[in-house]
């Protein structure tokens, strides 16, 4: 076997850290200065992902040590939460963390009550474009859509 059998049962550790830190690292950095909040939301994730599986392999380090694939198992996760083809992370979030996290609990007390109980309901990205109405048209012209909406849905 010799070197390409000493790299193939090390590949973990040679790959590891550039695919599992390095390159997440400076794609952070990177999301951190651009304009787009979707690549943020991409690397936010990754990172409390990977903290998530840190904390799972410090604490069952005894049961896997074991289980002789888990280093390559969370490679290729890592790899599928990092890897621009894939964006992992991001489907994690959209599909997973988004459907069964309460997101943006928190809510200016700047709105009337009506008000607070709609945007509570919504998404953040809708709750973000309303207060950006509210903020342009006023809250006057917020509760005239509400009403509008309230009549429709009776008449359904």
């Amino acid at each position: 076997m010799g070197v390409l059998g000493a790299i193939a049962k090390h590949l973990d550790a040679l790959i590891g850290p550039g695919a599992m830190l390095v390159y997440p690292l400076y794609a952070s950095i990177r999301a951190i200065e651009s304009p787009s909040s979707l690549d943020d939301q991409q690397w936010l994730t990754y990172w409390v992902l990977y903290s998530f599986i840190t904390l799972f392999e410090l604490s069952c380090w005894k049961v896997l040590v074991w289980v002789p694939i888990w280093p390559y198992m969370k490679l290729l996760f890592c790899m599928w939460l990092v890897l621009p083809i894939f964006n992992g992370a991001a489907y994690i979030y959209g599909n997973i963390v988004r459907k069964y996290v309460k997101i943006g609990g928190y809510m200016s007390s700047n709105y009337p009550e009506s008000q607070r109980k709609v945007l509570e309901m919504m998404s953040l990205d809708a709750r973000k474009s309303v207060e950006r109405y509210i903020d342009r048209y006023g809250p006057d012209a917020f509760d005239r859509v509400i009403k509008a909406a309230e009549k429709e849905a009776r008449k359904q």
